[in-house]
């Protein structure tokens, strides 16, 4: 494992994240939108924010997933990211999430609520450390991991990408 994600892992407290990854949550604004003035896409009152670390480390991946609110990614440290995301439309979009203004990468992504994501280093050799905020907060009953049958049906032009960013089968 790469020196410096040892150090992050071990000093941020991050633990295995069930898409693939560490993270840990840092941030839960204490205050909460109550149900009934959410979309009814959500069940239950969510904190107004929430926010996480999370960190890749050389093959590791984002399987695809999919939450019901916008999600912001921020660059930290270590390798580029590239970010796959399938919205709402049907259509795959690529972003490159890194320090390298200069090649393209961006400090910041958004995912947008509902859309299939998944991410992979750019670099296999090293990690990177990023964080995500979700507004309204984040909560695993919004949380969907892909399904690699159902996203390859749903989307047979990007099957090669979904076989290689999803591991679970059913």
């Amino acid at each position: 494992m790469n020196k410096k994600a040892e150090y992050y892992i071990s000093k941020l407290q991050l633990k295995p994240h069930p898409e693939g990854g560490y993270f840990k949550e840092v941030y839960r604004s204490g205050e909460i939108f109550e149900a009934e003035h959410l979309p009814g896409r959500y069940i239950g009152n969510r904190a107004f924010s929430t926010s996480i670390y999370f960190l890749l480390e050389g093959g590791q991946v984002s399987n695809f997933h999919r939450i019901k609110s916008d999600e912001l990614w921020h660059f930290y440290d270590g390798s580029a990211v590239k970010i796959y995301v399938i919205e709402e439309d049907g259509v795959m979009r690529y972003t490159s999430l890194g320090s390298n203004l200069e090649d393209g990468e961006a400090l910041q992504a958004v995912i947008k609520k509902n859309s299939w994501f998944a991410a992979e280093l750019k670099d296999k050799n090293s990690f990177c450390l990023i964080g995500c905020t979700v507004s309204p907060g984040f909560n695993f009953d919004d949380f969907e991991l892909g399904s690699r049958e159902s996203l390859i049906k749903q989307f047979p032009d990007y099957s090669e990408v979904i076989k290689k960013l999803t591991k679970f089968t059913h």
